[in-house]
């Protein structure tokens, strides 16, 4: 009972939100962005594992143990968050568009996917427009999904700890936010 009341809060969080935009052609283009990068259903704590065959960067910005404040609003109380970083890798990062597995509307720009999170990935990077199997279990329903690539650029991605600005438990190792979203304390 516990379990389905929890899935039924999740749901209205999601529907109250707007999270997953259904790329509508009357829809405000500002609301959507802004309701999906809420990203309330998103796993924000992880193991701290990270794909095979991701690299740590060779020379990182930011480096493992120090701290940066995050410029980006990927989900509520992250933008101005003190991060400590917990892991730097040089990557291709995408945006993403897919359905999910488990049902529900299309979800369109997510930020971010790495390379390394897709489906017989190869060496070479995915160009916008590329149909994929998503690999990353970022936001329920994610993994298997059937993706297409928005954008895609060569990065250094970094895992990070934070404490949400709006209270809450402290996440842990949560994937990815890129260089351009942090900034010097």
């Amino acid at each position: 009972m516990k379990k389905q009341l929890a899935l039924i809060g999740i749901t209205a969080m999601l529907i109250m939100s707007g999270c997953g935009n259904t790329g509508d052609s009357n829809s405000n283009d500002a609301a959507d962005t802004a309701a999906h990068q809420d990203h309330s259903a998103m796993n924000h704590s992880s193991s701290g594992d990270v794909p095979e065959g991701l690299k740590e960067a060779s020379n990182p910005k930011y480096k493992v143990g120090e701290t940066a404040q995050i410029t980006t609003d990927h989900m509520s109380g992250m933008k101005g968050a003190e991060a400590t970083i917990t892991g730097a890798f040089d990557t291709t990062v995408y945006t993403v568009s897919y359905t999910p597995v488990n049902g529900g509307e299309q979800v369109t720009d997510h930020k971010w996917v790495i390379h390394e999170e897709i489906q017989d990935a190869g060496s070479e990077p995915f160009t916008p427009g590329s149909e994929v199997v998503l690999l990353a279990d970022h936001m329920e329903g994610m993994k298997g999904a059937e993706a297409t690539i928005d954008t895609a650029k060569q990065t250094t991605v970094y895992m990070v700890d934070f404490t949400p600005t709006t209270g809450g438990e402290p996440v842990t190792n949560h994937k990815w936010v890129t260089e351009e979203e942090l900034a010097a304390m």
